[in-house]
């Protein structure tokens, strides 16, 4: 029972050579103060905040410190609202793929609602507004308000693992293509997307909004004025249709691509539009009127199959119907006999 409340007791979070460690008790932090340890300047993370703060602005560990004095202290801004968490996980399929992540006791992972496809008994499933990261009534509206405005549902889906040991929650693709997994850190904690191409992350990464500047790009572009960012310091899983092809760009180096084709790019990556060029070729050749030239450096993801691509070659392979009758289907024959049976 001892080492069950000794456990439990362990909550605070300290940001050591740009990574969180922990969990630790306050007795812990205290000592390692008092040892030199752990220095006051430090971050940490713990019960009741929602940012990360040095060690030596916490009530519970510098008693100087009044709440008024707190208050009036910059925030800091190293981190992001709250913990990033470091999650386990396995891709598995070819074409219709799904991520099954696995879960430490108190990890958790967010979702786009409806894509869970099974957990384990002790994975709790929340649906909050925006990705959960948001700590006040406005802020969580304000952030279920900008998911509106790309295109999503106001809601997410958060499973946290509440029992002991490893646990696993599996999500899926929505339509046929590829996840691939994003480490955030790698591309400078930010990554901007497309407005459909978010799966899953690590509870922690903030899913936000981001307007497309220039004008052109924003009526012309495909993915129209806003796209997603995602920011933080944990892992964020992206889906795409058909297959997906990552491009890394050098300096000033340029490449043209069908502006449906673009899932995502590093925040440094400039994005343009262009005209086609040539009555011939915006009319006839099947490409749209313009497409997007990318320039680099940085890295940029591509799909081979854009789900609104794959719609419309969908809907225009369904049969009209004329008076209860099929249009389009069977022989040539039965094209013939039709026009005489209405």
């Amino acid at each position: 029972m001892d080492e069950e409340k000794s456990t439990a007791e362990k909550v605070w979070y300290l940001e050591v050579d740009n990574k969180p460690v922990g969990p630790y008790s306050a007795n812990q932090v205290k000592n390692g103060l008092t040892l030199g340890k752990v220095k006051p300047e430090w971050l940490l993370f713990g019960p009741g905040m929602n940012k990360w703060e040095p060690v030596s602005w916490h009530p519970t560990f510098n008693p100087d410190v009044a709440e008024k004095q707190r208050e009036s202290l910059p925030q800091a801004t190293f981190h992001q609202n709250q913990l990033v968490h470091e999650i386990d996980f396995e891709i598995h399929g070819d074409d219709m793929q799904f991520v099954e992540v696995e879960l430490d006791p108190g990890e958790a992972v967010f979702a786009e609602a409806g894509a869970m496809m099974y957990m384990d008994d002790c994975i709790m499933m929340e649906t909050v507004f925006g990705d959960g990261t948001q700590s006040g009534a406005f802020e969580k509206l304000l952030g279920a308000g900008k998911r509106v405005l790309t295109g999503e549902s106001l809601f997410m889906t958060t499973f946290t693992n509440q029992g002991e040991g490893k646990k696993r929650v599996s999500l899926s693709a929505p339509y046929p293509g590829k996840i691939i997994p994003i480490n955030l850190p790698e591309v400078g904690g930010e990554l901007i997307c497309q407005k459909d191409a978010f799966l899953c992350a690590a509870k922690g990464v903030a899913v936000d909004i981001f307007f497309q500047k220039r004008i052109g790009v924003a009526l012309f572009g495909g993915e129209g004025f806003v796209m997603q960012r995602l920011q933080g310091d944990g892992l964020a899983f992206i889906h795409a249709g058909g297959t997906l092809h990552n491009i890394q760009l050098e300096a000033g180096q340029r490449i043209k691509i069908d502006t449906g084709c673009l899932v995502a790019m590093e925040r440094q990556v400039n994005f343009e539009i262009e005209f086609v060029g040539g009555i011939k070729s915006a009319f006839f050749g099947g490409e749209g009127f313009f497409f997007a030239t990318i320039t680099g450096p940085g890295n940029v993801w591509l799909q081979s199959m854009p789900f609104s691509r794959l719609a419309a070659r969908m809907l225009s392979g369904l049969p009209a119907t004329r008076g209860g009758k099929s249009i389009g289907e069977g022989s040539l024959l039965d094209g013939i006999t039709s026009l005489f049976s209405d």
